[in-house]
């Protein structure tokens, strides 16, 4: 038996679940111990390799995630909210490090994953390149180095199929702009602008949102003041280095203590 962590991906059909299956497979410091998809996919009861187009793999796809978990030691999980809950709570009864990039999650749902958090280590990041968390960092100190004559404008553009706006990552951007402001989001987010709006209240954040073809993700960081800009700006171009992120967050996770992180804090950046 390899001593190296067993790594289970939720979501194995998707776009990113995919990538994540890929990943683990080419990596020397992990296994691909199994692959969870939802009850009635075509998938379910197939070899993942072959499901993807390519050769067999030896990993079946499955729709148990509690048979899938108990025998891995990492969770890789990009899906949708209601079910990175529900993997949480499996995962943390499973003891097995629950890394989460998926976004959109209402407050009654990150109570749930915090809770899961006590009992194992959960690692959730609205998106797990270096160079956004670099980003984060950057927006913060800039934020806190700026009063509010300096208006704070986030834009972000995905490919059309993404179902959430402002992207996780918008809002993980946002967050670090109120924190280097010493201010709530929740009091200064303005995430919709249509028709008469009146002119733009002083201090808020606003954020837009551009939607189309198969970008994969960029995102702007406007402080606009009189006579001049400043732009922080990341280009994703190459969807792989999310899978790449989230699978040195799993492999980070392994030796830490039950708790939530982000990877702010698998980068030594927090």
């Amino acid at each position: 038996m390899s001593n190296t962590p067993g790594i289970v991906i939720t979501g194995a059909s998707g776009r990113m679940g995919q990538m994540l299956a890929k990943t683990v497979l080419a990596s020397d410091g992990a296994r691909l111990v199994g692959a969870v998809e939802r009850e009635g996919h075509d998938w379910v009861g197939q070899d993942l390799g072959t499901a993807m187009g390519g050769a067999p793999c030896g990993i079946t796809v499955t729709d148990d995630p509690l048979e899938a978990f108990a025998k891995a030691q990492g969770v890789l999980d990009f899906t949708a909210p209601e079910a990175s809950v529900r993997f949480a709570g499996i995962a943390a009864q499973a003891r097995a490090v629950h890394v989460i990039g998926t976004t959109g999650f209402e407050a009654t749902h990150l109570e749930k994953i915090r809770a899961a958090a006590r009992h194992a280590v959960i690692v959730r990041a609205g998106n797990m390149s270096l160079g956004v968390n670099l980003l984060t960092k950057l927006t913060r100190m800039v934020a806190a180095a700026l009063d509010e004559d300096f208006d704070i404008e986030i834009v972000e553009a995905h490919h059309g199929r993404k179902v959430d706006a402002p992207s996780g990552t918008a809002l993980m951007l946002g967050e670090a702009a109120a924190e280097g402001r010493g201010v709530s989001l929740e009091d200064v987010a303005d995430r919709g602008r249509d028709g008469i709006t009146g002119a733009r209240k002083r201090g808020d954040i606003g954020f837009a949102a551009i939607r189309g073809g198969d970008i994969v993700g960029e995102h702007d960081v406007i402080f606009a003041g009189a006579g001049e800009r400043i732009v922080l700006r990341h280009v994703a171009s190459d969807r792989s280095l999310f899978a790449k992120g989230a699978l040195k967050a799993v492999l980070w996770g392994q030796d830490k203590k039950p708790g939530e992180y982000d990877m702010l804090d698998v980068l030594g950046l927090s």
